[in-house]
C-alpha cells in the first residue's frame, strides 16, 4: 500500500488580480503558508501559467517547478477543464460557454471546438515536459440538454451523441498516450460523463482506452444521491485523481435534486468547505488507501457560505489530519506462531 500525497489544492478559485493571488511565485507562496505540499494549476489562467510556453519551452518548464519548490509546493497537475468543456458543446450552451474560450474564435463553434482541441493537447504535451502523469478536465457535452427523458427521447438520439464524444476524444487520448499522460475527465454534472454509467458508455467507444480516466471528487455524487464510496472500488483502476471536496444535501418538501432554480445558497444539494458538508471522508480516505491510490488528495474549494482564504486554510488542516499513513506491518504480527508448511499440515489433518 502506498500513502496518498498531500495536501494539495487547486489554485482555480484562488487567482485573481489581488497580491498574493497574482502572480506564480506569489501564490505557489501562500498555498505552502496555508499548509500544502502541491498545487493543481489551472492552464487557462495566465496571470499564473503561460500553457504555450509551457508545451514548447523546457526551460520555462523548469523555472516554474524552482520557483514552485523554492517556495514549498510540487505541481500535482493542469487542469483544462474550462477547454474540455469546449471539445463538446450542445448549441443551447452556445454563448453561455463562448466566454472559456479565446476571443478570436468566439461565435464560431467550430473553430472554437478546434481551439479546445488543441489547448488541451498543449496541456498534455505540458505536462510531459513538467513531468505529470496525471491531466484534469472535463469532457464537454451533447447530451446534456436530454438528461431528463421529457420529452422522449427518440431511439439513438443518446447513442449518436456518445458515439460523437468518443471520436472527438480520441486523437487526444491518442496524444496523451504518446506523451505516457493520464487523461482524468471529472465525473460531474453538466458533464456528458457524469456518473458511473456515462462513464462506461464512453470507455467502451474508446475501446477502454488505457488513458481514460477518472477524476474522483465525490461531492457531485452526494448531490446525485449517488453511493461514493462504493464507486471507489468500481472504479479503482480508473481513479487517477482525488478532489477533495465537501457537500451536503437536504431536500424539502418544496425542493430536491433539482433545486428549482435557486442559488447556491438557497439549494436542497449545496457545496460545502472541507468539514461542513455530508461527505464520510474517514472512509473515503481508508477506501483510497485500501485500494493503493497513489496520487494527490486536492482541495477544491467551493462553499456558498465560507470565506475562500478561511476554507483553504482549515483544508490543508483537514487533509493532512485525514491522509492515513500506510502501515508497513501487520497489527498482530506480534502473535505469528512462525509455523512451517509441515505444521500448517498437522493443524490441517494432512498427513
Amino acid at each position: 500500500m502506498q500513502t496518498i500525497k498531500g495536501p494539495a489544492l487547486f489554485l482555480a478559485q484562488f487567482a485573481s488580480d489581488d497580491a498574493p493571488f497574482n502572480s506564480w511565485g506569489t501564490i505557489t507562496k501562500w498555498a505552502a503558508d496555508c499548509g500544502y505540499k502541491g498545487v493543481q494549476v489551472p492552464s487557462w489562467d495566465d496571470r499564473l501559467f503561460d500553457l504555450g510556453r509551457a508545451a514548447s519551452s523546457q526551460s520555462y518548464c523548469e523555472d516554474l517547478v524552482g520557483v514552485a519548490r523554492e517556495n514549498g509546493v510540487e505541481i500535482t497537475e493542469l487542469s483544462t477543464h474550462l477547454q474540455g468543456q469546449l471539445v463538446a458543446v450542445h448549441p443551447a450552451y452556445d454563448e453561455s460557454f463562448d466566454g472559456f474560450a479565446a476571443p478570436q474564435v468566439r461565435g464560431n463553434p467550430k473553430a472554437r471546438q478546434a481551439w479546445a482541441v488543441e489547448q488541451v493537447k498543449l496541456a498534455i504535451t505540458a505536462s510531459y515536459n513538467l513531468g505529470i502523469t496525471s491531466h484534469a478536465t472535463f469532457s464537454g457535452a451533447l447530451a446534456w440538454p436530454y438528461i431528463y427523458p421529457w420529452p422522449q427521447r427518440p431511439p439513438g438520439l443518446v447513442e449518436a451523441a456518445f458515439d460523437e464524444l468518443a471520436k472527438r476524444w480520441r486523437p487526444i487520448l491518442d496524444h496523451a498516450d504518446q506523451m505516457g499522460v493520464d487523461i482524468c475527465y471529472e465525473i460531474h454534472p453538466g458533464e456528458d460523463l457524469h456518473d458511473g454509467v456515462t462513464f462506461e458508455m464512453f470507455l467502451e467507444r474508446v475501446d477502454n482506452h488505457a488513458r481514460c480516466n477518472m477524476l474522483y471528487d465525490p461531492s457531485h455524487f452526494v448531490l446525485q444521491c449517488l453511493d461514493y464510496v462504493g464507486h471507489i472500488d468500481d472504479y479503482a483502476d480508473r481513479i487517477k485523481m482525488f478532489h477533495v471536496k465537501d457537500a451536503e444535501f437536504n431536500p424539502t418538501s418544496k425542493q430536491g435534486v433539482y433545486g428549482g432554480y435557486q442559488s447556491w445558497v438557497d439549494r436542497a444539494g449545496r457545496f460545502r468547505s472541507l468539514g461542513d458538508g455530508q461527505v464520510d471522508f474517514g472512509a473515503i480516505f481508508s477506501k483510497m488507501a485500501a485500494n493503493d491510490f497513489d496520487g494527490w488528495a486536492v482541495v477544491e474549494w467551493e462553499c456558498c457560505l465560507k470565506h475562500p482564504e478561511d476554507g483553504a486554510r482549515e483544508g490543508a488542516a483537514f487533509v493532512r489530519d485525514h491522509i492515513i499513513r500506510v502501515t508497513e506491518t501487520a497489527f498482530d504480527d506480534f502473535a505469528d506462531g512462525g509455523t512451517d508448511d509441515a505444521a500448517n499440515k498437522r493443524m490441517l489433518g494432512i498427513s
